[in-house]
């Protein structure tokens, strides 16, 4: 999707889109083609008894003094209850109204809104932001002959118009990046896993570097000489070789130790030796979107010239059932010198992260470590899709992720910690197991997590029920959603920037 900014100018082709606020008189240019239209939209407005409600939009079609095909009156609800977000759902259901239509281009009029506390450059900045999010999508495996309606939408080019246009176009700047940045991560969740297996992955994070990331790829040689067993042990049924790479974007003051973000990379996961049922396995492709998040973070920070030091670290395996599989029973010895006796070989996500986060702690320093992960089904019972689960050792840094979250609209729910969950994982023969029992199954995942945490503050996101196969928004429907971007992101910005 092309945005652009420009100068009020009405359209001579496509759509054209303006705003009316609930329970007000049309305004700015609504009046203006209003009046051009010979009261056509007021006239409009009666019959389809639009009130202004946010979101509602009714269509004037060809309107007689006017060359442009369509215009869209949107509602903008009540100007007191507006905020950033507003504009975000608003811009992604404008293109979404037009993507059933013939339209090519739509450009959208956003005036000063009076009783507001969004200034029109950030309307407009923001509006931008979620017709961006809203255009993804991923066809490219798809044939001309055989692409489904929905990508044959016409729409292309969606211009934003105001009074602002120099202040709105360097607001958007950074709001882009980020959005180029969700849109990395959705691809990356998107692709098959014959395409996207641990080695591709990694060369694709080595594209980081043309924004001044530094990359650096492990192979399996490196991690053994780590003593990585954890994170090895899940990959050694995978003909595809594990890979654990690390981004850094050093873009605050020197010396200064990093923030540090973690993601669980499992490029496909059919459960390995105890192996998934088979319905609904194609989805397992996506239990790499921790990863992908991180990603897609890194690309944002980097893109947007972030004044911070950041780190993500990503584990890449898949986890196969071969005759070299992991078995159940079997004891591994973590790259801090932990031992797990592995229950369950389909609880993989959380050995990878183990000798992930050890890494990243003892070569990095940093400031905190966040992970992110595709972690347990177990998650969905408790939150369903609109929220992540979120544990962490730090209240701090998790009000600020729970403040972030309401922000931009990817929540997420702490859920308790303790010994008596502690407890469940530990073993007669190792150091630890690593499930616990049927009940409390997220935060049991949590707590191994935490064994491997040092003490300094540090969260874990799971984000099953977030990061694929996500309900559909005014701004994403994707099958992989790159949640945990614009979270961490807005994280980043609010509380670590110098």
């Amino acid at each position: 999707m092309n945005v652009t900014f420009a100068d009020f100018s009405l359209p001579k082709t496509g759509a054209v889109a303006v705003f009316a606020a609930e329970g007000k008189p049309l305004s700015g240019r609504a009046a203006e083609i209003d009046k051009k239209t010979g009261g056509a939209l007021k006239r409009a407005m009666k019959g389809a008894e639009f009130k202004g409600a946010k979101g509602q939009m009714i269509d004037l079609l060809s309107p007689k003094g006017l060359s442009a095909a369509r215009v869209v009156l949107v509602g903008l609800g009540k100007p007191e209850k507006l905020t950033a977000s507003v504009f975000e759902t608003l811009g992604g259901s404008l293109v979404g109204h037009l993507e059933k239509t013939a339209d090519k281009t739509v450009a959208v009029a956003v005036d000063p809104i009076k009783g507001s506390s969004v200034s029109e450059e950030e309307a407009a900045a923001h509006l931008a932001f979620g017709a961006k999010l809203r255009g993804y999508k991923f066809d490219k495996y798809q044939t001309k002959k055989k692409r489904p309606a929905p990508s044959k939408t016409k729409l292309g080019k969606v211009t934003v118009m105001s009074g602002v246009t120099t202040q709105a176009r360097r607001h958007f700047s950074p709001l882009g990046k980020i959005a180029d940045g969700v849109c990395l991560a959705r691809d990356l969740v998107n692709e098959p896993a014959n395409i996207l297996h641990p080695a591709e992955f990694a060369g694709r994070a080595k594209e980081l570097a043309k924004l001044g990331v530094k990359v650096d790829v492990l192979g399996e040689k490196a991690m053994q000489k780590l003593g990585m067993g954890a994170l090895l042990g899940v990959g050694q049924g995978s003909v595809r070789e594990s890979q654990l790479v690390t981004m850094q974007w050093m873009g605050g003051e020197k010396g200064e130790a990093p923030v540090a973000f973690v993601g669980k990379g499992v490029c496909f996961d059919t459960g390995g030796i105890s192996l998934k049922p088979g319905a609904g396995m194609e989805d397992m492709k996506g239990d790499m979107g921790g990863a992908a998040c991180v990603t897609g973070l890194m690309h944002a920070l980097a893109a947007r010239k972030a004044p911070v030091n950041a780190v993500g670290v990503i584990g890449l395996v898949e986890n196969m059932p071969d005759a070299g599989a992991q078995r159940p029973g079997d004891i591994v010895t973590a790259a801090d010198g932990q031992t797990i006796e592995v229950i369950n070989t389909d609880a993989e996500g959380r050995l990878v992260l183990a000798d992930a986060l050890w890494y990243t702690q003892d070569k990095f320093d940093p400031k905190f470590m966040i992970d992110l992960a595709t972690l347990t089904g177990a998650i969905m019972v408790a939150l369903g899709q609109e929220y992540a689960g979120l544990f962490s050792n730090d209240d701090e840094l998790s009000e600020q992720l729970t403040s972030s979250g309401l922000s931009v609209n990817e929540k997420v729910w702490r859920l308790p910690m303790g010994e008596p969950y502690d407890k469940m994982i530990n073993s007669k023969f190792a150091d630890m197991k690593n499930v616990g029992s049927r009940y409390g199954g997220s935060i049991t995942a949590a707590q191994f997590l935490q064994r491997f945490v040092d003490g300094r503050p540090w969260a874990h996101i799971d984000i099953a029920g977030t990061a694929m196969n996500s309900p559909a928004s005014a701004i994403n429907t994707s099958w992989g959603s790159g949640y945990g971007v614009r979270l961490l992101n807005k994280l980043v910005a609010d509380h670590y920037e110098n």
